[in-house]
């Protein structure tokens, strides 16, 4: 008995050293080529490419010029599933519109004043964390004020941590996302008649996708950014969030909350056009959404000439989502 009881001792004793150990297979930090590749995977496969190629939108200015675009992709943070997506979608508009070409990089290598010199705009398509150097950073700031287009889709808005400039270029920084991935959202179309909200034809709309909530301290505001779209946050589903779980009693009234999600600016004589939509996969696949990102971009090359005064300093008419809750 002895003998099987030292034998129970020791096989525990055995157990939980064995469960103290890390596991290193777990806590190894993956580099980006390995996260990419295991994020990404065989993705879009060849059925979600020939649905891509079914919801492809139409230019809606003829190109002034020949455009060439660069579409960064890297990420130092979260990856996003929906980035081989959304760089096929990119691809597969320019292929059929012809309103630019685009390279795709992930190497930081690609800022500098020589190369970015070939290009007309630069896409973040959702990038997070980046980390540019100091001659990298000067390369990007100077190619947006020197009358070039900077996009960014989604999770641009989870960059530049510790570059303020870079985070003012986009507008702000991820500060949470109450209103989650798995969820449909209303979204309120302000100033239906802009041109970069035309794809919306004057109508509030709900869709599927995560929306930030942007840090207060970083983020542009509507004094110098061009509002385009927000969340309706006049609907019960939009408020949901704030009832329960981590974003309980955060705000006192959520139907005061603006959250703005895709807007457009000036900076330098440059453009910059910015959607918090594209965290689903999926997103890259909805006619109206890649409609909206496709205006935004033709506005960042030049080739659509839009109002970019501040919504602050303006009165528009803002067009709710339909009601109920979807």
């Amino acid at each position: 008995m002895k003998n099987t009881s030292l034998c129970a001792i020791f096989t525990v004793l055995v157990l939980t050293c064995l469960a103290s150990i890390p596991n290193a297979a777990e806590e190894k930090e993956l580099s980006w080529p390995e996260s990419s590749v295991a994020k990404f995977k065989d993705n879009p496969t060849v059925e979600h490419r020939k649905l891509i190629d079914s919801k492809l939108p139409e230019a809606t200015a003829e190109p002034g010029n020949e455009h060439k675009v660069l579409v960064f992709y890297r990420c130092e943070g979260f990856v996003h599933t929906s980035i081989p997506f959304g760089n096929y979608a990119l691809e597969a508009i320019a292929r059929d519109t012809g309103a630019f070409s685009i390279d795709l990089a992930d190497e930081y290598s690609v800022f500098t004043e020589e190369n970015l010199a070939q290009y007309d705009g630069i896409i973040f398509n959702n990038t997070t964390h980046l980390t540019p150097n100091d001659k990298q950073r000067k390369a990007i700031l100077d190619f947006i004020h020197s009358g070039k287009g900077v996009i960014g889709i989604h999770a641009a808005a989870d960059n530049f941590g510790e570059w303020s400039e870079g985070v003012a270029m986009i507008g702000g920084i991820f500060d949470g996302h109450p209103w989650t991935a798995r969820n449909t959202w209303a979204f309120k179309v302000e100033d239906p008649q802009h041109p970069l909200n035309a794809a919306f034809k004057g109508k509030g709309f709900w869709h599927r996708d995560e929306i930030y909530w942007y840090n207060p301290e970083s983020f542009e505001g509507r004094e110098k950014l061009r509002v385009l779209l927000s969340l309706d946050m006049s609907k019960r589903r939009n408020a949901d969030p704030f009832k329960g779980g981590q974003w309980k009693g955060s705000v006192e009234d959520p139907t005061t909350v603006d959250v703005p999600v895709s807007w457009c600016r000036k900076i330098g004589e440059g453009r910059l056009f910015y959607t918090n939509l594209g965290h689903n996969d999926m997103t890259f696949a909805n006619t109206v959404v890649l409609q909206h990102m496709l205006d935004g971009i033709q506005f960042a090359l030049g080739d659509i000439d839009v109002d970019t005064i501040p919504s602050d300093d303006i009165t528009v008419e803002i067009i709710s989502a339909p009601g109920g809750v979807k």
